[in-house]
Parts: C-alpha cells; structure tokens; sequence
C-alpha cells in the first residue's frame, strides 16, 4: 500500500475546524486505498515521538515548542524553530526509514518547509501545499503588521513554503489571482482545492439551547475561533441593535483570542440575548446546529485575500442557512447569493446588518427550502471524496 504524509499544526482530537477536516482527509485516503501518516506537533510529549492509531489512521506526534495561546514574539520564534526540531525527533521513530509517495501539508502555519523538504528528498517524491491562510498578507490588510522588518521575515518564510510545493491548492479562486503577480511561481501548477467535510450523523451536544434563556428563539450560532481576523465586536453590535426582538438569540461557540474580552463585553452591555459557550468537540457540532437555526460567518471586511470557511460547510451540511459579513468581492458572496443559501453583507454598518438579518429570519419562516438547498450544496461542491481524487492526481499516485 502506497503511504502518504500528512503535515499540519493540529489533529482530531483537537477541536479546530483543520484538525476535523484532515481526519476527514486522512480516513478518506485509507477508504481508497493509500496508508496516511499523519505527522503533527505535541508539545505535552514527555518523549521525542508517540505513535497511535486512530480510526484507521496512523499519528505520529513529535514534540515541539508551544505556539498556541502565548505571546506573538514567543509564537513566532516557536514555529520558525518547530521543524527542526520535529525532524529531529522524526529521525528516532521507526518511521523515518519508511518511503512515501506523497507529501501533503496544511497552511496555517507557514513555517513546515524545512521539514516538508527534508521528507521529499528522502523519498523523491511530489508534494502538495493545502493553502488556507494567506500570511502575512492578511495581517497587513487588517493593519496589525507595517511593511518592516517583521514583514518581510515572514514574506521570506511565506515564499520558502511555495517553492518547495509542486502544486498548491488555495479555497478560492480569486486567490489564484494573488500568484500572477509572483513570476517565479507562473511555472507552478495553483489550482482551486475547495474545502471539504465528511458526512456525519447527529450525535448528542453538552449544550442545551432548550435549557438556556435561547429557548424558543430563531437562534443565530457562530461556532469557531474568535481572533482578530474575524472581526467579531460586530455581533456583538449587532446583538445589541436587536434586544427589542425577543424571538431572535444568538449563540457563540468557541475559543481565541478575543473569545474571553467578546464574553465579557456582552456582560458589561448587559447583552440578554447572547449566550457563549467553551468550545465543543467537532463530534458534537452537528447536534449543536439541530438545535439552531442560522449560522454566521463573520471576516473583517479589510481583508483583501479570500477564503471560504470550514464553519461554512458544517453549516450547510447541517442545513443551515448563512448570514455572512464578510469582505467585499470574496468568492463566498457570488456562492451564497447564487445558490440562494443566504444572506450576505460587506459593509460596515451595524444597522444595515440588522436588516439583513431580519430579513433572513423573515426569509427562513417563509422559505421551507433552505435545509435541501444548504445540504445539496454541501454534497455537490465540498465532497471528501472529490479533495482526496485531486490531491491524488496532482501527487501522480
């Protein structure tokens, strides 16, 4: 059986929407027929590897420095120094001696080609780059990094993760724009990789809406991670525009680094109709969605790059209609107004939003095809199935 590599910063049981998606992938992959080695990060390892197994799937987890949830400084220099030092202990497991046809590897982060190249050149084989965080252009848009010295070190990183790719799969077309102006990649193949998420059925969520003070409302869910490129304040704006509506709630599901100043925010506007909740794991979130009636992607309208988010699939798998305040020209307006799934807003205007989310509940009391349209999206344009065919091609196994 031919084996591939995995790379990437995080992995079920992890409860990102990345970490979901590549067990997806990952058990995919061993469905027709080729052996993933999944190789992530593990800063809790008290050894240099530990392998498992897990539906299928090997893991091989070697220790690292932490770089979640500590400084920018400490976060940088941890993952510049991460591949390194993973291929360190990558040489002392018993698998470094085993040859692979394939190496795929997920951005975030930017900083695995040292180690991704380390693994090509010891089987001579092609590799493809999961791009789904173009970095650190978007944290230039949103003004959080000056063209400087900072800049142009993680522009010099940024490039080194191209060059060793034979082919690069972005979420949105319009990121294909984004390598014409780059001519020493005109030779390499950029192709369009749409997200993908597997079909599941509802389990059991340790939340209960029907318990909270949500009950009963048309309720409108974020779940996911609450950071400075999404630009959440804005919900809770929006929150506050419609206290005078009692029949809609809004429910957020996640972590980040706003997560805990957004919680606290809502208390001190005496917000009463928005509830947080801690993350959940990802096998929960289609019973968490039954219990909710829109979704909301939330994208800082200074974004120039584009993307369409893992939540949003979750969404219309589950059936679930979008509200989407999102940046101007991304390739998810054109996708949500054309499939009739949504509603979508790229200003700024909190009183504008509200419109359109009053018009949304509106559309959804009267509108009892918005479950089928969301869920045959979700079967038609991110099929599991479809990515792992397309990275296969693109890797000639």
């Amino acid at each position: 059986m031919k084996c591939i590599a995995v790379v990437a910063d995080s992995y079920y049981p992890a409860r990102t929407s990345a970490a979901a998606q590549l067990k997806d992938l990952a058990i995919e992959f061993y469905k027709q027929g080729i052996s993933p080695l999944v190789i992530i990060p593990d800063f809790e390892l008290d050894q240099a590897w530990k392998l498992e197994v897990l539906n299928g799937v090997r893991v091989l987890r070697l220790k690292s420095p932490k770089t979640k949830d500590v400084g920018y400084i400490r976060r940088a220099a941890a993952e510049f120094f991460m591949p390194y030092l993973m291929w360190m202990r990558y040489l002392k497991s018993p698998l470094s001696s085993e040859k692979l046809s394939g190496v795929i590897w997920y951005s975030p982060t930017i900083f695995w080609a040292p180690f991704v190249k380390r693994l090509k050149r010891n089987s001579s084989c092609r590799s493809y780059l999961i791009l789904r965080d173009i970095f650190p252009e978007w944290a230039l848009d949103l003004g959080l990094m000056r063209k400087g010295i900072a800049y142009r070190f993680f522009k010099w990183i940024e490039v080194n993760q191209y060059r060793i790719a034979d082919t690069i799969g972005v979420q949105a077309g319009k990121n294909i724009e984004y390598f014409k102006s780059w001519p020493q990649f005109n030779s390499k193949k950029i192709e369009l990789l749409q997200n993908w998420l597997s079909e599941t059925s509802p389990g059991i969520c340790s939340i209960s809406v029907g318990d909270t003070f949500l009950a009963g409302r048309k309720v409108f869910v974020y779940a996911g991670n609450m950071g400075v490129a999404q630009g959440m304040a804005i919900v809770l704006d929006l929150a506050e525009s419609l206290l005078d509506r009692a029949d809609i709630g809004f429910l957020m599901v996640g972590r980040g680094s706003e997560y805990a100043d957004l919680k606290q925010q809502a208390i001190n506007r005496s917000l009463n109709n928005i509830l947080f909740f801690d993350e959940v794991d990802s096998a929960e979130i289609p019973a968490l969605y039954g219990q909710c009636n829109i979704g909301m992607v939330i994208l800082d309208s200074r974004h120039k790059t584009h993307n369409i988010p893992g939540k949003f699939l979750s969404y219309m798998q589950s059936g679930l209609p979008v509200l989407a305040k999102i940046n101007p020209g991304n390739d998810l307006v054109y996708l949500i107004n054309e499939a009739n799934v949504g509603s979508v807003y790229t200003g700024s205007s909190v009183n504008e939003l509200r419109r359109f989310a009053e018009a949304l509940v509106y559309r959804l009391n009267e509108d009892e095809g918005f479950n089928l349209r969301c869920k045959k999206l979700a079967k038609e344009m991110f099929s599991t199935e479809v990515a792992v065919a397309q990275i296969l091609a693109a890797l000639k196994i």
